[in-house]
């Protein structure tokens, strides 16, 4: 079984998956945020997915930053829509900025990083691997 990660914003939301061992966190796509559900049903008809893992965003104080309500009602809804799938918030933070380095270490033209969905989808993948580490253990130990 496999779990995804969600980089949740109001505009688009960065999707990450990992591979069925749930060891490898690997960016998916950006979809905007208004066809997410629709998406995600598609999405698990083709891949079967357990876990949804859902950014939550913090402020260095740890206080909710101004999108954390929205991502709380995120979840609401995403585990009425699919109760069958464990929802796990995980912390965001610096996300984006090293989403952002990632991509410049990783040889992409200054074109290429203006497109702010690319961070977004690099984004989900470093939130998911922040679960893949939090779980701790081989994949057997899970």
């Amino acid at each position: 079984m496999k779990a995804i990660g969600l980089d949740f914003g109001t505009k688009r939301t960065g999707v990450a998956i990992t591979d069925s061992l749930q060891m490898i966190a690997s960016p998916l796509e950006t979809v905007d945020t208004p066809s997410l559900l629709p998406y995600l049903e598609k999405l698990f008809l083709k891949e079967k997915v357990e876990v949804i893992v859902l950014g939550e965003a913090k402020h260095l104080n740890g206080e909710d930053s101004e999108i954390t309500g929205l991502q709380k009602k995120f979840a609401e809804k995403l585990q009425k829509k699919f109760p069958d799938k464990k929802i796990v918030r995980v912390n965001e933070m610096f996300t984006s900025g090293l989403a952002m380095q990632a991509l410049i270490t990783g040889g992409f033209k200054k074109s290429e990083r203006a497109v702010k969905g690319n961070i977004d989808k690099v984004s989900a993948a470093l939130i998911l691997s922040y679960y893949l580490e939090s779980l701790g253990g081989s994949y057997k130990d899970r």
